[in-house]
């Protein structure tokens, strides 16, 4: 088995619900994320999955949040738009994108600043 990670980024804002506290209050993030898959063999060129396609199709899903009030997105609508809950739907998202029988999506880190993250995975 392989594990291979890439590193991305987006920035957004968001308030959470409930939360009874300065950040239920409207304010935003740049936000780091580390997207974690493995792979059961290599291709031809001994690669699990080419970083360039890893990076494309992470990217497409960073871009539905990018410069975003994230709580309009309809994923959030019922949820709080918590680290938590954007690492989980990064995970979702992504591995529609990107799963098949050789690569899986393993987990989704998502960091809110320098020293807090959370981490999704099943």
């Amino acid at each position: 088995m392989y594990k291979l990670t890439i590193r991305t980024s987006f920035a957004a804002a968001h308030n959470l619900i409930n939360y009874q506290g300065d950040c239920e209050n409207l304010h935003g993030h740049n936000w780091k994320v580390e997207v974690t898959v493995t792979a059961s063999e290599l291709d031809q060129a001994g690669l699990g999955v080419d970083f360039k396609v890893l990076k494309r199709e992470a990217g497409a899903v960073i871009q539905e949040l990018d410069h975003k009030y994230l709580n309009d997105n309809p994923a959030f609508q019922d949820t709080s738009p918590s680290s938590e809950h954007i690492a989980r739907y990064l995970y979702q998202r992504i591995s529609d994108r990107l799963n098949s029988a050789v690569v899986k999506v393993e987990s989704i880190t998502v960091w809110e600043s320098d020293n807090a993250s959370a981490c999704y995975y099943e």
